[in-house]
């Protein structure tokens, strides 16, 4: 695959910046389940999170194919993308449906890193991926909204200064179609918390930041409403296939890395005096995660490309999610057997790796749903739920 120098050098760039973050410096906040502040800092400041902000608002203006590089390489050097990605998946529906109004008051502040937008507020307890149903409700009450239900699984609260949030404005019996009725805000987060929102974290097996946000009575301006009262479903379709995009592209680095893990291992250790790596029972398992993620990343790059061409990237999308997910997973089993029991120590960074790395065969969308979209929309098969 020939790239353009313009996408090499954003690897070496990228590169670079990951040198200064090595495996000790994420063993520490992994430890003390503390948010990387400095790396997304080191990224806002190198101007990779304004990758997809128009140059005239102070951002690179980048492709989205330039900017699954930019992820996937923050992975391959053994960095955790998941403390910034959002910010460049929630930015497609700022972009596409923001007001001019909008753009001008958030994105500059968004590109110099004085605005921290992270945290997209869709999922649900009662409803997780039946995005549909959801249950959080805001009403128009003269010049403002107000908000009350609940999110959950909403990463980077904590640190935001903005949330894209879904919810519902008009009752799921009052519209003809179930996907009318739904409408996306751009939430000023340092207004509201404490003042009718209410941030919960929930520890998981890796440091995911992630939280779960309650609204009470939460008061927004109604200038909060981004595009058009009850067209959110189809604002947030185009984000979610940039989503899994982008995150795909971080399985990819994510199998990079540990197949670059594996293989170093296996030729410098040595059992019954021969390197691990002579045996094909070692080198097999290896060559295998590699075909499998040459084969996802190409997959990712092509869904970029269609995306970045204005077409319609529900099914590349999908696809490149699913495929880079599972070729990720499987890599990081692989490294685990190979390292034997080192694998399961810390300074090895392999079982940090091997946790983050678990997390995205099920989000942001699980692989049951992912094979259910391509049943029913691509082989015409008939819808199952």
């Amino acid at each position: 695959m020939t790239e353009s120098e313009e996408i090499t050098e954003i690897r070496r760039a990228v590169q670079a910046l990951c040198a200064d973050f090595p495996g000790e410096y994420w063993r520490e906040k992994d430890r003390d389940r503390a948010y990387p502040g400095e790396f997304v800092d080191a990224l806002t400041r190198s101007g990779f999170l304004a990758a997809l902000i128009p140059e005239e608002f102070g951002g690179s203006g980048l492709s989205l194919d330039a900017a699954a590089v930019i992820m996937e390489e923050i992975q391959a050097a053994g960095c955790n993308g998941a403390s910034a990605h959002a910010q460049m998946y929630i930015m497609n529906t700022l972009l596409r449906y923001g007001s001019a109004e909008q753009k001008a008051k958030y994105l500059p502040g968004i590109a110099d890193g004085s605005l921290r937008l992270q945290a997209f507020g869709v999922s649900e307890p009662t409803s997780g991926t039946d995005t549909l149903s959801l249950r959080t409700v805001a009403v128009r009450d003269g010049d403002e909204y107000v908000v009350n239900g609940q999110k959950i699984w909403t990463s980077r609260a904590e640190y935001s200064d903005l949330m894209l949030l879904l919810a519902r404005t008009t009752p799921r019996d009052q519209v003809k179609s179930k996907t009318e009725g739904l409408s996306i805000f751009l939430v000023d987060m340092r207004e509201v918390v404490g003042k009718g929102m209410t941030i919960k974290p929930i520890r998981t097996m890796m440091n995911h930041s992630t939280t779960e946000v309650f609204f009470d009575d939460m008061r927004i301006p109604a200038s909060a409403l981004i595009g058009e009262e009850g067209k959110g479903f189809r604002y947030i379709l185009s984000g979610m296939n940039a989503e899994r995009i982008l995150i795909a592209a971080e399985c990819v680095g994510d199998a990079k890395w540990f197949i670059s893990k594996a293989s170093d291992y296996a030729k410098d250790r040595s059992v019954f005096a021969r390197p691990i790596g002579q045996n094909q029972g070692v080198q097999f398992p290896i060559a295998r995660c590699y075909a499998q993620m040459r084969a996802a990343e190409l997959m990712v790059h092509h869904a970029a490309q269609v995306y970045d061409q204005g077409g319609n990237p529900g099914e590349e999308a999908n696809m490149a999610k699913l495929l880079a997910s599972e070729a990720s997973w499987a890599a990081a089993d692989m490294c685990v057997q190979t390292h034997g029991g080192f694998g399961f120590a810390e300074e090895y960074d392999v079982e940090r790796k091997f946790r983050e790395a678990r997390l995205y065969t099920v989000a942001p969308i699980s692989t049951n749903l992912i094979l259910s979209y391509l049943a029913e929309h691509v082989l015409g098969l008939p819808r199952s739920y």
